[in-house]
């Protein structure tokens, strides 16, 4: 459901803003609270369901504010068990997000952050389609409201369409949210924001909030990396991994990093040796993520052997080294796939 222009959408504010908003109307801090456990944990729609608030504050906060939501479109499973939404937006507009369902029966929700990217990384779908809009804070939120209709979500990554920290100021209020106790109850260690590289924006996340992070790495060369990551143009690897090396990290905290192996491209021994290189002196964990391959890209996924050798390598150098399984093959759930799939079908049908 979407919020009309004349009211305030509600979930679009985090305790603090919340708790100024009914000041305005002259109700006390612990309200805001309340209506927090509201939205979050009981995952009530509407004002009139919240029972421990007057009838006349209820009528009030339905004239002054709404509570929007995002409507699943699609919803495909796959054999493993992989969920990938397709969410319809206020303004027609599409995002993703995908639950992962993890060892132990533990599921994690990967979300989006924008419409589109403006980042043009040359591996991800998403980055062909451009940047049409940032999210707003309820509507990263409102992924997850959605997700936790079909169960309990234990993890979360800011790893789905978009670059997080190019809509900072709307992320950290969505982080803000699921943190507060009052509603989702988050644990910090529990939800990690994604970056190909926004140095400033790194160092503004880590002043204003704590949370894991993540750097899109992918490359262990400035040649390659400006080839495919064209933020590495303006953050190349020295200034990424100065920056990675001064962000604040919880005693046991580390940055993951993430690099997609492409065959040919990244996948060496060589590559291997030079990723040691630049990880040192940063407490690191790396996400081997052999890539995931779509229609029309110009890479193919590392031989097997390759991808055993790289993470041997790392292993051996007391490298915390993940290999990242991919998951949803069977119903297009990287980023970006199940839009891409769906604007086709329709162009195809048009076109008939």
């Amino acid at each position: 459901m979407a919020c009309d222009d004349t009211r305030v959408d509600i979930k679009n504010l985090d305790l603090e803003q919340l708790t100024a908003f009914l000041a305005g109307m002259g109700k006390e801090a612990f309200r805001a609270r309340q209506i927090f456990g509201w939205l979050y944990r009981k995952g009530v729609d509407s004002f009139a369901q919240m029972t421990d608030l007057s009838k006349a504050f209820r009528e009030e906060l339905e004239r002054r504010a709404c509570i929007s939501s995002l409507p699943v479109e699609t919803a495909d499973v796959s054999s493993d068990g992989t969920c990938k939404y397709l969410l319809r937006l206020h303004d027609g507009q599409t995002v993703e997000s995908v639950r992962i369902p993890m060892e132990g029966g533990r599921d994690t929700l990967c979300i989006s952050s924008q419409v589109g990217c403006a980042m043009q990384c040359r591996f991800c779908l998403t980055g062909s389609f451009g940047l049409t809009r940032n999210l707003s804070s309820s509507e990263i939120v409102n992924q997850v409201c959605a997700a936790l209709k079909d169960g309990p979500i234990h993890n979360i990554v800011f790893m789905g369409m978009g670059e997080p920290l190019h809509n900072l100021d709307n992320v950290v209020t969505a982080l803000k949210i699921l943190f507060a106790h009052e509603g989702f109850d988050y644990s910090p260690r529990k939800i990690t924001v994604s970056t190909c590289g926004l140095i400033p924006e790194m160092k503004e996340l880590g002043r204003r909030i704590r949370v894991n992070l993540a750097v899109s790495l992918n490359a262990t060369t400035d040649e390659l990396r400006h080839r495919l990551m064209p933020v590495n143009q303006r953050y190349p690897l020295e200034q990424l991994m100065a920056a990675c090396r001064g962000f604040p990290l919880p005693p046991r905290g580390r940055i993951t990093f993430e690099y997609i192996l492409m065959e040919g491209l990244n996948d060496s021994q060589a590559d291997a040796k030079r990723l040691v290189k630049l990880l040192h002196g940063i407490k690191a964990k790396v996400n081997l993520i052999p890539f995931n391959a779509y229609e029309g890209s110009p890479f193919k996924p590392p031989e097997e052997k390759a991808v055993r050798a790289f993470q041997t390598y790392l292993l051996d150098r007391d490298i915390v080294a993940i290999r990242r399984a991919s998951k949803g093959a069977d119903i297009s759930a990287a980023c970006g796939q199940l839009k891409g799939r769906l604007e086709q079908q329709r162009e195809a049908a048009n076109q008939d």
